[in-house]
């Protein structure tokens, strides 16, 4: 982990032999998914926001089973912390899981799909899940309790090249192209893709 402001390296944590992906930070804890293991990554943070030096595994148990493939990609939280939403890749499930039990929901989408969601971003009950290699947004609107949710909206645009995460700015969304099917080269240009949300 780093200092935001210096840019200075402030721990090092040696999670494993998964495939950490992503991170979502919450006033109380640093949380990483694992795409190949059933499994969080958590480090405390202090009231200022000084992180632990060790950090915890924390077990997923209930709906989510790990499967062969690509499984839990991006997360985020609700603006309290208490519930976190992840994506599955290759099911393209959703789930909500607690970030002190591990305890896991499925959000039932009535039958849809989010498959290749990578990265997502939880904007009080609109859920923005990054379809990679699709090239896609998928906007789903959440239930009060979070346990059910609806494909409201697609959102593609022609310069996609394999967006694999998301923020956003006002009403609109920035999304970085990975180009994942494009070999790299040292001049193989990269781009940032704005869309409106």
């Amino acid at each position: 982990m780093f200092d935001a402001r210096t840019g200075s390296q402030l721990r090092e944590y040696p999670f494993g032999g998964g495939f950490i992906n992503d991170v979502v930070v919450t006033r109380t804890a640093a949380l990483f998914t694992d795409s190949s293991n059933a499994v969080l990554y958590k480090v405390a943070l202090s009231k200022n926001g000084r992180p632990a030096q060790t950090f915890t595994t924390l077990p997923l148990t209930g709906d989510f089973q790990l499967t062969p493939g690509f499984n839990l990609n991006g997360i985020d939280a609700t603006a309290n912390g208490k519930t976190l939403v992840s994506v599955q890749s290759n099911t393209g499930k959703l789930f909500t899981i607690h970030p002190t039990t591990g305890v896991t929901h499925e959000i039932a989408l009535g039958g849809g799909t989010v498959t290749n969601g990578d990265g997502i971003l939880l904007a009080g009950k609109t859920l923005y899940v990054v379809r990679n290699t699709d090239n896609e947004v998928v906007v789903v609107r959440l239930a009060n309790d979070n346990g059910n949710g609806a494909i409201v909206k697609t959102i593609t645009d022609a310069d996609f090249d394999v967006p694999t995460t998301i923020a956003r700015l006002g009403d609109r969304l920035y999304l970085p192209n990975a180009r994942f099917t494009t070999p790299a080269t040292p001049s193989t240009p990269y781009a940032v893709v704005q869309v409106r949300g």
